[in-house]
């Protein structure tokens, strides 16, 4: 029972998840704006805005140099793995995003009149820069009205 009380009296990790589940809420109200349809899907998908993989990892590097230092090594090594996962959002996530859209439009040309079932590959992979940076201010904001 210590382990959970630990557990959920850890600021840190609760800024963490408070930015997170911030940044999928917003993406359904986004998504609901943009297309009218509310996608509960949203709420535990990747891609879009903002950034919730960046918003958890910001709120994170926020949350260590507020608490521990922003001198402190462990500060030091939260920042480095954020801007590594921000990276990745932003690049590797991306391209595959962008490579999976140009499948779908090549399986869908060929087998345009052919009852093949054609499972089309995930496109919302990634995100823009834009999208990484709402999520880095999101996790940034939380963190420091938590801490």
């Amino acid at each position: 029972m210590g382990f959970f009380i630990n557990f959920i009296n850890n600021k840190v990790l609760l800024c963490c998840i408070v930015s997170w589940f911030i940044a999928q809420l917003l993406k359904i109200f986004l998504t609901y704006k943009t297309s009218k349809k509310i996608d509960l899907t949203r709420l535990v998908g990747s891609g879009g805005m903002p950034s919730s993989h960046t918003s958890f990892v910001m709120a994170l590097a926020t949350a260590v140099g507020k608490i521990s230092g922003w001198d402190s090594p462990v500060f030091a090594v939260s920042l480095c793995f954020a801007f590594v996962v921000m990276y990745d959002a932003a690049g590797v996530r991306r391209a595959a995003g962008n490579q999976a859209k140009i499948l779908n439009l090549l399986i869908e040309d060929i087998f345009q009149h052919k009852p093949l079932q054609n499972e089309k590959l995930k496109e919302l992979l990634g995100h823009t820069p834009k999208e990484v940076f709402a999520g880095a201010l999101l996790g940034i904001v939380i963190a420091n009205l938590i801490i």
